[in-house]
């Protein structure tokens, strides 16, 4: 345990801005997903069109998967941010669609574009995003806030990692006139350096404060 005795971290500011970084690209991907299912864009660029036709392939299986996560991360800062720590529904609410997103992940990882690759990703973060969920909702049930609050954020920030992938997804665009790699094989690479990235900070996060508050324990 991080956090024995009960005291809850500060989300520094730095944090937080990388937290709401992370909604504003998770909602506008699943929005610009609907409007791709709805009716592909025209003007997109080979490599996207290409990746629109392989969701709309598997439509009932996406829109299974992106809606659930759609609500969970407009949700979710009600259940992790300290200004809405008396509302009681939001956290009953992000499990349920956390499970959901979850269960979908493993099936849209079966139709994963970066091939292997990408489904190793998904495979070993969305385990640990289960995970994560599994024990947050194992100390919600015993009652131990502190303990459930750092593997919410840590299960946040895993499912978060979706949307740090599109920035460096962006950057393999971007070059890919010089690098000469197809989205079929950077799709994966982008998928374990998002992913990575966001668990990363959050564990270092997360233990940094338990090194201090075992040195506030020490000198108390």
């Amino acid at each position: 345990m991080l956090f024995p005795n009960e005291r809850e971290p500060n989300i520094p500011g730095w944090l937080r801005i990388g937290f709401w970084f992370c909604i504003v690209i998770a909602v506008a991907v699943v929005i610009r997903r609907l409007v791709a299912l709805a009716g592909p864009p025209r003007s997109s660029p080979p490599q996207m069109a290409g990746l629109d036709q392989v969701f709309a392939a598997h439509t009932a299986l996406t829109l299974a998967h992106i809606l659930p996560a759609l609500a969970f991360v407009l949700i979710v800062p009600f259940a992790i941010l300290r200004r809405f720590s008396r509302l009681t529904w939001p956290e009953p609410s992000i499990f349920a669609l956390g499970a959901v997103v979850g269960i979908t992940a493993f099936a849209m990882g079966a139709n994963a574009i970066g091939g292997w690759t990408e489904r190793s990703a998904v495979l070993f973060y969305n385990t640990l995003f289960l995970f994560s969920m599994g024990r947050a909702w194992l100390y919600r049930r015993r009652g131990l806030s502190a303990q459930k609050r750092q593997w919410l954020i840590r299960s946040v920030a895993v499912l978060l990692g979706i949307a740090t992938t599109r920035p460096v997804m962006g950057i393999f665009f971007a070059t890919s006139s010089m690098t000469h790699l197809s989205a079929q094989q950077f799709f994966g690479i982008a998928f374990w350096i998002g992913f990575s990235i966001n668990w990363a900070i959050v564990e270092i996060w997360l233990h940094s404060n338990a090194v201090v508050l075992r040195v506030e324990r020490l000198e108390s």
